[in-house]
């Protein structure tokens, strides 16, 4: 796996040790994948937020760092609800570790918004390369925006966002992007609903697996491809799809 010199000088230690595991992530990542090299970031959205997800050992990793993050990047939903926890009856104990990893983040200068829909805060355009976790974001951005991102776990998504790149193999490279499968929706109702598409991206996902399709015979605005997409994620592992007529990469 190629590394440029200034990535040469990440792993070497040159800036710092933080940054050097880093990039021993991304690193090990890309050659797992047969990665060529990496690429830069736009933007990062970082899973692992949860203390039921990460916990004690997840935290002090967290703190162990010492580093901030080099692209915007924002932190995916967590355990509670920062404000209303004693009225959910949340165990206290449970919130004040969750709080300690909410400013554990914070300090790598990761943005609080708690978001699985980071294309509305974030600028994200056609052909951007990012470092996203969430699975309904990651098949929004790659079907809907164009942009380019494979699912990534919590720690290379991290290691991304403070690197300021990521491996490139997946869908970073056009050539693994193109439909594996068609589906032919003739016939789905013209109904304008959301949930007629999560319905169908339900159903789809759980036939397709991680392939990527192609739809034939719908026209779904934004919101229904959305939904269309998240159903997909859950049911399925779909991280990318495409609508004939409709999404960038199959006009």
């Amino acid at each position: 796996m190629y590394l440029d010199p200034d990535e040469e000088k990440i792993l070497d230690g040159e800036s710092g040790t933080t940054k050097q595991k880093m990039m021993e992530i991304l690193v090990a990542l890309g050659k797992v994948f047969g990665a060529v090299g990496m690429v830069a970031i736009k933007s990062a959205q970082v899973s692992g937020a949860s203390y039921k997800t990460i916990g004690e050992y997840g935290l002090e990793w967290l703190n162990s760092l010492d580093a901030r993050v080099v692209v915007p990047a924002v932190l995916n939903p967590i355990g509670m609800d920062r404000d209303r926890w004693r009225e959910m009856e949340i165990r206290p104990e449970f919130a004040h570790k969750q709080e300690e990893v909410v400013r554990a983040y914070e300090r790598l200068g990761v943005s609080m918004e708690c978001t699985c829909t980071p294309y509305y805060i974030t600028e994200t355009e056609y052909g951007d390369h990012l470092a996203w976790s969430e699975s309904s974001a990651v098949a929004y951005a790659n079907s809907v925006i164009g942009a380019r991102t494979n699912r990534e776990g919590g720690p290379s998504a991290l290691a991304a966002a403070i690197v300021g790149k990521t491996p490139e193999y997946g869908l970073h490279l056009p050539g693994e992007r193109r439909p594996a499968v068609v589906i032919d929706a003739e016939g789905v109702p013209d109904d304008h609903e959301i949930a007629t598409y999560g319905a169908l991206g339900f159903h789809a996902g759980s036939v397709v697996g991680n392939r990527i399709p192609i739809f034939s015979g719908i026209r779904p605005d934004r919101d229904q491809l959305k939904a269309l997409g998240a159903a997909m994620a859950a049911s399925g592992a779909v991280a990318l799809f495409h609508v004939e007529g409709v999404t960038p990469e199959a006009k």
